[in-house]
């Protein structure tokens, strides 16, 4: 059976509860890109959603070649502005971001590279998609059923209750796992994991 992260990694990628709980997040292997602005309307972000999947493809059909098949994992994106209230308030256009998909324990950097080329010759994307490794530790996790400009009031309760609760602070940067597909899934049906590194 092909390798699938969501299975894997169950806690991190079908989690149930739907208020803030704390969890160890084990490091991580990822395709990476950046950006800033609106992600509803910046055509930036367009552009790197859709690079981080060619690669991702390429990847995936040149690690099936060799019997390492695996399921390209959901979208998953890290979030930061000057000012953390741009998330409870939704001021989208101040935002920071850095995409994400994530990749078996396997796959290195030299997959990254041996994909530039033929995401260059095949599609002509040329973007600045990377490899990079996350070890996020402790978390506060929760998921949100719903449309992604409704997370504000989980948030507020994680930055305005939830850490003072624990006696804890904040470490890292908001991120985000997208479950569904907001082009085929009605917006109340979305749901998204959210998690923030705390210490």
């Amino acid at each position: 059976m092909p390798y699938d992260i969501k299975k894997e990694l169950k806690e991190l990628y079908a989690p149930k509860n739907r208020d803030w709980a704390l969890l160890d997040v084990p490091e991580q292997r990822f395709l990476a890109i950046d950006g800033r602005g609106n992600p509803n309307t910046a055509e930036s972000h367009k552009k790197a959603v859709e690079a981080l999947y060619a690669f991702a493809y390429t990847i995936k059909f040149s690690a099936k070649q060799r019997g390492e098949d695996f399921v390209v994992g959901p979208l998953e994106g890290l979030w930061w502005a000057d000012d953390y209230t741009a998330f409870t308030v939704r001021a989208k256009d101040s935002w920071q971001w850095t995409m994400l998909i994530a990749q078996p324990p396997w796959i290195g950097e030299d997959a990254v590279e041996e994909a530039r080329e033929t995401v260059w010759r095949k599609k002509k994307i040329d973007a600045p998609v990377r490899f990079e490794k996350l070890h996020e530790g402790r978390c506060a996790q929760a998921l949100h059923v719903g449309s992604y400009d409704d997370e504000g009031p989980l948030l507020a309760r994680l930055h305005d209750e939830y850490v003072a609760e624990q006696g804890l602070k904040l470490t890292g940067l908001h991120h985000e796992v997208y479950l569904g597909d907001p082009r085929r899934t009605e917006p109340a049906k979305l749901k998204t994991v959210l998690r923030q590194p705390v210490g």
